[in-house]
């Protein structure tokens, strides 16, 4: 008699999302595929421990807070509830959902903190940065922009060019300016820790660790150009700290300074289990954490990320935890990115689409799970939602081969059976056995999800061939046929049973009914191993699924629209800029001519004043002097400015900015507006906030801007 296979013990984590936006499709790529895999493990018999939290920590989300009027408390705490929401809504069902910023995590950090420092794994010393004179704060990379030192284009972020895609240091930036006030940076020092990153005892570790099976073959091969070949360092010490102010933990004895984000974000994985251990007794977090316990009760820990975060996870978190005395990842598991309609998703187009609009626009969550689930494999693929394949595949999978099985059977075993099923063909059972399980099973566990649902579809063919050979409809009509009809409907939902194990992985909430449905316990794995014997009771049929229309996709797209333009017929030349634009990730409005453009007097101006207005939630009152003179007498034009959440009016006064100044007069419930200040914002939501243009130093208020 064989020995039962050891069950498998499995910690799993997927990428924490950021406190500072909601979740989108996107986003759901990466959770989707963890949730799928964590319930097959599950459904195996094998145990799983599946924990996340929200990354709360950094200047963005301190800014934002302090933009809204809010603590930083306040604003993570809310995030974390829609976030929570939002995953329950598509069937993510972490056993817990925690934050970053928790005592848990705190008391984890600065225990790695000081076992890497008694290592000899942090180092101290001043670096030169950029420092905001107006909000007094250093600023990240992300927070000081300027033009590319490569191809000078203008307005790029302070550590790679999006145009070129060039990498340099801020300091190489032309004419950098603060993203958080506008203010030209000063270049200050300040004393930072550094995670020794390059120490040899990392490189060599790494170089190990990566060469494994670990990840991706193609991940490990960049990992190792990354690291350098023999006798090569090319890895840098890494930047743990962040000066005052900034919302994080302070590191324990350096007071004034912060633990970077990325420092307590991956330990945040282990402080949501230590925190989900707590309350419920009876889970030794040291059996998953522990090397030497690990290894020898063959537990493991696998890491569900997108492969934008693939540098952190493969090689300073590995290094931090193996050197502070943790046990490393046994699989990174990597999915690339979304694609919608084959393009970089856009809120101009509405295909920048949040979970909630998903959700509140009435589609059901699970036609996306099974859309990624046909799509997702095991290798680094970006994922394309490709609309009219979504509609059709969903509608002809599930709807026309799957759920079609047990509404054109379940009926006749209600009215002409009591609602019991006979015997089943044992014939037509057979490709539903061991060998079509067996296929699914390994695809499963690979990841390999297309390739599973391609199998399952291949079964629901055969279901539905057997249906229509059968003719159960025909049959119902020839009373000499009624054992026949009995058995046929018997088999046809036994198969359908089967099809409903095998997609419970990917399809929970659906599967929940179909148990209801045959009245029977939550579906195993093992339930595969046989049918429903005659006899069994089955209880009324409800519906299952609908069809997806393509105006519910159409309302969708048009509920995440940011702005609306109207479409114009685009000439060769049009077309093309927008091709080199959108590769760009930039959207272009429809063409205009040089008359066009030329009817809009734009203006170098001088704020000479700037103050709240009272009952006004966003605007600001400007004073602009663009070198207009009346009677012999300086002339300034009011403006009210929609810019109220970005800037403080003291900050603004003595500013150059541009404005529109042939723009009508407008009437206000505040006054007169007369003209329009420029202001560039990021659609894609990455980059918060307003940023008020300005001329290079040198421009004098009332010259043309052409």
């Amino acid at each position: 008699m064989s020995t039962p296979a050891k069950k498998r013990e499995i910690f799993v984590t997927n990428a924490l999302p950021y406190a500072n936006g909601d979740i989108h499709l996107g986003h759901l790529v990466g959770y989707i595929q963890a949730d799928i895999w964590v319930r097959f493990q599950r459904m195996r018999g094998n145990t799983v421990h599946y924990v996340c939290a929200d990354d709360t920590h950094g200047t963005p989300i301190m800014l934002r807070a302090e933009k809204e009027g809010i603590t930083p408390e306040q604003l993570i705490a809310r995030a974390h509830g829609e976030h929570a929401r939002d995953f329950a809504d598509f069937g993510v069902a972490f056993d817990n959902y925690h934050s970053t910023h928790s005592p848990e995590n705190q008391q984890l950090a600065g225990e790695f903190y000081g076992r890497l420092k008694q290592a000899g794994f942090i180092a101290t010393r001043a670096i030169e940065q950029f420092y905001d004179p107006v909000r007094q704060m250093f600023l990240p990379d992300r927070f000081i922009k300027g033009t590319c030192p490569k191809c000078s284009s203008p307005d790029q972020y302070g550590d790679n060019c999006e145009v070129c895609g060039a990498a340099y240091a801020p300091t190489e930036l032309k004419n950098p300016y603060s993203a958080v006030s506008g203010a030209t940076p000063e270049l200050r020092q300040s004393e930072h820790y550094f995670f020794k990153l390059s120490d040899p005892r990392a490189v060599d570790f790494l170089r190990q660790w990566t060469a494994g099976s670990v990840m991706p073959a193609s991940a490990a091969n960049k990992m190792q150009e990354w690291i350098g070949g023999d006798g090569e360092n090319k890895l840098s010490d890494w930047d743990i700290s962040r000066d005052a102010p900034y919302f994080g933990f302070e590191i324990p004895d350096a007071p004034g300074k912060y633990f970077y984000v990325w420092l307590d974000a991956p330990i945040g994985y282990l402080a949501s289990f230590v925190n989900f251990a707590g309350k419920h007794g009876g889970i030794d977090v040291s059996r998953f954490t522990d090397p030497a316990k690990a290894a020898a009760e063959g537990t493991e820990m696998v890491h569900f990320i997108g492969k934008d975060i693939l540098y952190f996870h493969a090689l300073f978190w590995p290094a931090m935890l193996h050197f502070a005395g943790y046990r490393t990842p046994t699989q990174l598991c990597v999915n690339g990115f979304l694609t919608v309609d084959g393009a970089k998703m856009s809120k101009s187009r509405g295909t920048f689409i949040t979970a909630r609009s998903f959700t509140e626009q009435g589609l059901n969550p699970e036609w996306l799970r099974y859309y990624y689930a046909a799509k997702l494999n095991a290798n680094i693929e970006d994922l394309d939602l490709s609309l009219d394949d979504f509609i059709a595949k969903v509608n002809s999978d599930l709807v026309g081969k799957f759920v079609n099985i047990a509404s054109r059977c379940a009926g006749f075993i209600a009215k002409r059976f009591d609602g019991k099923l006979g015997e089943s063909d044992a014939a037509a059972l057979a490709p539903f056995g061991a060998d079509a399980v067996a296929a699914v099973t390994q695809a499963y566990d690979n990841r390999d999800f297309s390739l599973a649902l391609r199998e399952i579809m291949r079964l629901a063919d055969l279901a539905n061939v057997y249906v229509n050979d059968e003719k159960p409809w025909e049959l119902a009509k020839d009373p000499a046929q009624v054992e026949r009809l009995h058995r046929v409907c018997s088999t046809a939902l036994n198969q359908f049973r089967v099809l409903t194990v095998l997609l419970k992985p990917v399809l929970p909430a659906l599967a929940a009914q179909v148990e209801s449905f045959f009245g029977v316990a939550a579906f195993g794995w093992d339930d595969l191993s046989q049918a429903l014997p005659a006899g069994h009771a089955i209880n009324t049929y409800q519906h299952l699924m609908t069809r997806i229309e393509r105006k519910q996709v159409d309302a969708l797209l048009e509920a995440n629209k940011e702005s609306l333009v109207s479409e114009a017929p685009k000439t060769a030349e049009t077309a093309a800029i927008e091709t080199v634009a959108a590769k760009a990730g930039v959207e272009v409005a429809p063409e205009i001519n040089i008359d066009d453009f030329g009817k809009i007097d734009l203006r170098v101006a001088k704020i000479v004043s700037a103050e709240h207005v009272e009952g006004a939630a966003k605007l600001i009152k400007l004073q602009l002097d663009i070198g207009e003179v009346v009677d012999g007498q300086p002339r300034v034009r009011q403006v009210f400015a929609g810019i109220k959440s970005a800037y403080d009016p003291a900050t603004l006064v003595g500013r150059l900015t541009v404005m529109v100044a042939n723009l009508a007069p407008r009437k206000m419930k505040f006054g007169i507006s007369e003209g329009m200040v420029l202001a560039a914002s990021d659609e894609s939501g990455e980059v918060p906030g307003l940023f008020v243009l300005s001329p290079d130093s040198g421009a004098q208020p009332g010259m043309r801007v052409k």
